[in-house]
């Protein structure tokens, strides 16, 4: 099937005089996660996972992606013809660096420039030119090839109420101009999915799993644009775009509106994130204007969660962790007695999620791996293909939560009988290096690159790693992969360097993988915040928001460091505290027994 898709594609390719066409993993917004409408790169190569860029030649094929995919990228271009790039390792180019080589001179790129960012596009046209050939950019050519193609979502759009924004989109404006002020700008050009839906305290379904509106943004100092569906917009939720100023235009209209403006104000100063924005974007405003290639204020803004988004996020994580608990209570004590799949633990969890009113969807798909699937980073069951959970072994769930108080992320890997004595040593492990990053007290101006540090050395000691970051930013009922802070030593996998501020919200999740046996990964999300202040500086620490017990039948006390042990300690005596009122008979005793003190 994908070869026959491959073959009709380059067909198309021929057709259109195109050497080289090139697919990646993104929507007109740059989002990490796309709709239906988006995934022809999935199409094309039958690769599901979330990031991965294809590049299609007349006879051959390429997909790039990181390392959290090798295993299953392996597994799922098995026979279609298509080169798997591990990005990262030694000897694999970059994909730029490969298009370069392997495009013969005259030769010809290809790409939609809706989906291909600025900075990308430049970079495809640089190499066009040195080749002395040319891009063209503006073909989607699985309109004619995709048959029963998914439309563009519409999804109702929703106005969030202050008492949870904590802030009226008014005063984000306001703050939002003072910004473009001090820049000089005459306009700020936003495409950024959740950008756009914190500024105009805005909610949508319109990417699974993220609760965002396909639209884009123009503010000026009088004025603001946002460019959507109309027919996603209520009476109510019209109306309370005009009270805050806020006109609605079209989603189609954007290009042209965006042209005009340039064509009519030459000596203009936009503000936007040339990273962001797409190549189509970029040629549309052309040479007419001065551009302010800067980070979206909107971005550090959002990731600095107020104080009341900072109260209604503890609800939120108290709710997760009483399902999240009930249903690690529920697992261990039916384990081998009802028949369980990846899938159906799956679904359970969302199940004891959807007990509380408040919850609203998941933040993104589970993933759940049993045994040798934990090995798989972003592993995802399917019908076709779902291990069978025995009462032995261990289980990993990454899972999460949209609710009206806020987004959650947390990953447990369960103990579900006899483990191997190197699972033990891996488990410990993994808690040792959670633990480590959680109590880290920081003086501020330090970043991601410099925190990450204190998790990953207890795994360099050993002479191991893992190939991901250590945590990722997670919006408040947003995206729950969120910038800009993060915790991950290279450099050159953040676009910015940013200095971690107080009310930002991180996971803290370093993993082990160990192909073909086991995965271990420990999740929790932390919350920044400003410790005390002296002639040193300002000192930062974390504050913990998940609260959900930590496997003790996986932990070797003697393998952890007695400040290890008394944190993890400490850690489940907050545990018990928090969640007892929510517990009562068999599970309130099971609930004392798995946050017992360890020694």
């Amino acid at each position: 099937m994908i070869q026959e898709r491959l073959k009709k594609l380059r067909e198309a390719m021929k057709a259109a005089g195109i050497d080289c066409y090139i697919i990646p993993t993104s929507d007109y917004h740059n989002s990490e996660y796309v709709s239906d409408f988006f995934c022809v790169r999935k199409y094309f190569s039958g690769f599901t996972g979330s990031a991965g860029t294809l590049v299609v030649w007349a006879d051959t094929a390429a997909l790039f992606t990181d390392g959290r995919y090798f295993i299953q990228a392996e597994a799922q271009l098995s026979g279609s013809g298509i080169t798997l790039m591990k990005m990262g390792e030694k000897g694999v180019p970059k994909l730029t660096e490969y298009v370069e080589q392997e495009l013969k001179e005259g030769g010809t790129i290809g790409f939609d420039g809706r989906v291909v960012t600025s900075s990308d596009g430049m970079k495809y046209e640089t190499i066009a030119e040195k080749k002395g050939g040319r891009v063209i950019w503006n073909l989607d050519l699985a309109d004619d090839i995709w048959e029963d193609r998914p439309a563009l979502p519409t999804t109702e759009v929703w106005s969030l109420e202050e008492a949870y924004s904590g802030e009226p989109t008014e005063k984000k404006l306001a703050r939002l101009r003072e910004k473009m002020e001090q820049e000089k700008a005459d306009a700020h050009i936003l495409t950024t999915l959740d950008d756009i839906a914190w500024l105009f305290n805005l909610r949508a379904g319109d990417v699974e799993c993220c609760p965002v509106l396909l639209s884009y943004a123009v503010i000026t100092a009088e004025d603001a644009y946002l460019f959507a569906n109309e027919r996603a917009f209520s009476e109510e939720v019209k109306a309370y775009l005009t009270e805050n100023g806020i006109t609605l235009k079209a989603y189609d209209f954007f290009y042209k509106y965006v042209s005009a403006y340039c064509s009519a104000h030459e000596d203009a100063r936009l503000l936007l994130c040339e990273k962001q924005i797409n190549y189509r974007l970029k040629k549309e405003i052309g040479d007419q204007v001065n551009i302010l290639d800067k980070p979206n204020p909107t971005t550090l803004m959002k990731s600095m969660k107020n104080p009341i988004e900072r109260e209604n996020l503890r609800k939120a994580h108290l709710m997760d962790a009483v399902a999240v608990t009930k249903f690690m209570y529920w697992l261990k004590t039916s384990v081998g007695k009802v028949p369980m799949t990846e899938i159906s633990v799956a679904d359970k969890i969302e199940q004891f999620r959807r007990e509380n009113d408040s919850f609203i969807k998941p933040s993104f798909h589970t993933i759940s791996g049993y045994g040798a699937n934990g090995a798989i980073v972003h592993y995802s069951a399917t019908p076709e293909k779902c291990a069978d959970i025995e009462a032995k072994g261990m289980l990993m769930i990454d899972s999460g939560g949209h609710y009206y108080e806020g987004t959650t992320d947390i990953t447990r890997t369960f103990i579900l009988g006899e483990i191997t004595d190197r699972m033990k040593q891996d488990f410990t492990l993994v808690v040792r290096a959670m633990l480590r990053l959680k109590d880290t007290r920081f003086l501020y101006g330090c970043t991601g690159a410099n925190l990450d540090l204190a998790a990953r050395e207890v795994f360099w000691e050993k002479g191991l790693d893992y190939k991901h970051g250590t945590g990722h930013g997670v919006g408040y009922l947003m995206n729950v992969h969120e910038g800009p802070n993060s915790f991950r030593y290279k450099l050159a996998d953040m676009p910015e360097n940013w200095v971690f501020e107080e009310g930002m919200v991180t996971t803290d999740e370093p993993g082990i993988y160990i192909e073909g046996s086991h995965g271990v990964r420990i999740e929790n999300e932390l919350l920044c915040r400003k410790g005390e202040e002296n002639q040193y500086g300002q000192f930062m620490y974390f504050e913990n928001l998940t609260y959900v017990p930590i496997d003790l039948d996986g932990i070797d006390p003697s393998a952890m460091e007695p400040k290890e042990i008394e944190s993890l300690n400490r850690y489940h005596q907050d545990v018990y505290e928090k969640l007892a009122p929510y517990f009562s008979g068999e599970e309130l005793a099971w609930l004392r027994e798995v946050t017992r003190k360890i020694s």
